[in-house]
């Protein structure tokens, strides 16, 4: 894979338009934030066949085999509030299983609020980080880290049974260049609907593809654990969780445990 492949794939007006390609790197998303202050074009996709030091969500190790997954890091401008900017994780969520489907044919679901997972088995993860002054977005980075043609082997031993990836899932090898520019036309798509027509229609695609809606959850987050029934998430994107008492709360952020 290098830059002149995923451009051979992109049907995209400005996503993915520019690349910066990198054999190997500790993790695309700090390349993306200097990226992003130095005032590189919306659009601006840092991709990497490796990283070194990859993470996710509360800074915890992605594991970033070398030419076997897509991990990279997107920058986008779009005219959104930064009280908005947070359900990019859900819009790029969307974006994800349309291009995994749209792809491989393989049906993934969501779980919120930022994996994506195959027969109970975590893929992808997205991490999303803002760039902003108080009233207005600077700069969206969201970073995709996605499990594409490992075996099983490939997954340290700890990760094995609850991690899996598009060749295992499918038998057949991926092209990641296609799956790529999939993920950014999907995603210019979906970003482009919610400035113009807000969450509501990003919300209705998202439960679609829910993987918690309607079962029971734990909810743990850093003060308190709770349980109850996930309803769905809300306009903001707080997952909504009926509690045993009838009263439903919204949550912002939680490691969630299907019961």
């Amino acid at each position: 894979m290098n830059s002149a492949n995923i451009l051979n794939h992109l049907e995209t007006s400005m996503y993915g338009r520019s690349v910066d390609y990198y054999e190997s790197v500790e993790s695309t998303q700090p390349l993306a934030h200097d990226a992003a202050q130095a005032g590189v074009p919306d659009g601006t996709l840092i991709v990497a066949e490796e990283q070194t030091a990859g993470r996710g969500r509360l800074y915890r190790p992605w594991s970033s085999a070398a030419r076997k997954g897509i991990w990279m890091s997107l920058i986008i401008r779009p005219t959104l509030t930064p009280q908005q900017a947070p359900q990019m994780t859900l819009v790029t969520a969307v974006a994800i299983i349309r291009a995994i489907e749209e792809v491989t044919g393989i049906e993934a679901t969501i779980k919120w609020p930022n994996d994506i997972l195959i027969n109970g088995k975590k893929m992808t993860g997205i991490l999303t980080e803002l760039q902003a002054d108080p009233d207005r977005v600077k700069a969206i980075i969201i970073g995709i880290g996605m499990n594409v043609n490992q075996d099983e082997e490939d997954f340290p031993d700890e990760l094995q049974s609850i991690a899996t990836s598009l060749k295992i899932a499918t038998g057949q090898h991926i092209n990641r260049a296609k799956l790529i520019a999939g993920i950014l036309r999907y995603l210019e798509q979906y970003t482009n609907m919610y400035e113009k027509h807000g969450f509501g229609p990003i919300k209705l695609l998202w439960e679609g593809y829910s993987n918690t809606a309607g079962k029971r959850i734990r909810a743990v987050m850093l003060n308190e654990t709770i349980e109850g029934v996930a309803l769905g998430i809300s306009e903001e994107g707080l997952l909504e969780l009926q509690l045993d008492d009838g009263s439903v709360r919204g949550i912002y952020s939680a490691d969630i445990q299907i019961q």
